[in-house]
Formats: structure tokens, C-alpha cells, sequence
């Protein structure tokens, strides 16, 4: 059986991934969000949940359930929980994306990972696709964010690096006819 095409879709910050990620599925691509497979792990890992416990005690659970929002104030502030954090999650994203990946049977599989390039995540991929928006769209979806993107690669050498770039500051429709045309592109390879 041949292994699908795999797509990595990144971007900045409220640039609109999870709306381009939609596109590709009502496409026809087999897709994955890797902030929801966070999400899963916070629900569902149980060794994640005693090293949380471990490292921030119980002010990070709420009913028994982890809380993102308390972990993002702690990380968020301090780099160096940030950094644990990102330790402890990486590599359990990493082995989740890889084995979905493996179970595909689509002829293209597209990844939504927020932090492609800072994890060095781009060499797993065959194609990366960048989704870009102007400072002021984004700042308008999800208010402040450029005290969170300091330590993001800049969106230039993202868009340098991607196989396809779209910048999103227009309609869903024009959203997804671009992912239309890379689906159109991609099925040629």
C-alpha cells in the first residue's frame, strides 16, 4: 500500500490555519490538528497528567480535567516552563502525528502544526503550506498576539521555506479555492 502524500499546514497566529485545515478536508484530504491532539493528551495521557501534577501541582486540573488556561498563564510568562512544557508535549505530538500518518489510506494527509519550523518538524513532510495574514487581520481574529510570537520563526522565512504560501486576508471562498488549487497541484505529483 502506498503511504499518502504528507502535508504539513502552518502559519502565525490567527493567520487561519484551522479554517484552511477545514478546506482541505471538504477537499478530500485526510487531516489532523495537532492543537487537538494536545488537547487529547491532556484529556487521555495519564503519565502526561502525574508530570503535570508533579510540576505544577494542582492548580493545573480543574474537576479532575486539565487546565489549558491555568498552564498557559504559567508557561506563557516564564520561559523556562515554556520550554519544560514544550518537553514534555513534542515528543508525544510528534509519535501521535506520525502515527496517524501511518494509518492514512487518502492520497494526501495535511497536518496542521502551529510550530513546524521551530520544532524542525519541516523533514517529516513532503510539502509544507504556509497560511499568512496581515498583522492588523490577525490582531483583529484574536487580539494581542505579537507578545507570543517573539520567539516564533519570523512569518519571511516561513513563507521562504513553504512549497505553497496564501495570504489570508480575504473570504473563506477565496481560502478555500486556493486550497482547491494545491489539492489540484498536489494530485499531479
Amino acid at each position: 500500500m502506498r503511504r499518502p502524500l504528507a502535508v504539513a499546514l502552518t502559519g502565525g497566529i490567527a493567520a487561519g490555519k484551522t479554517e484552511a485545515l477545514q478546506a482541505f478536508a471538504r477537499h478530500g484530504a485526510a487531516v489532523i490538528s495537532t492543537d487537538e491532539v494536545v488537547h487529547r493528551l491532556y484529556r487521555e495521557d495519564n503519565e502526561l497528567q502525574k508530570t503535570l501534577r508533579a510540576r505544577w501541582g494542582e492548580r493545573v486540573f480543574r474537576e479532575g480535567a486539565v487546565d489549558r488556561k491555568e498552564i498557559g498563564r504559567i508557561v506563557f510568562s516564564d520561559r523556562a516552563e515554556l520550554a519544560w512544557l514544550e518537553s514534555e508535549l513534542h515528543p508525544r505530538v510528534r509519535a501521535a502525528t506520525d502515527a496517524w500518518l501511518a494509518e492514512q489510506t487518502a492520497e494526501i494527509a495535511v497536518a496542521e502544526i502551529p510550530l513546524l519550523y521551530e520544532t524542525g518538524g519541516e523533514a517529516r513532510f513532503d510539502r509544507v503550506v504556509v497560511v499568512t495574514a496581515p498583522p492588523e487581520v490577525r490582531q483583529a481574529r484574536r487580539g494581542a498576539v505579537a507578545e507570543r510570537e517573539d520567539r516564533l520563526v519570523p512569518e519571511e522565512e516561513k513563507l521562504r521555506r513553504a512549497d505553497f504560501t496564501y495570504v489570508n486576508d480575504g473570504s473563506l471562498e477565496e481560502l478555500d479555492s486556493f486550497v482547491a488549487g494545491v489539492l489540484e497541484e498536489l494530485r499531479r505529483l
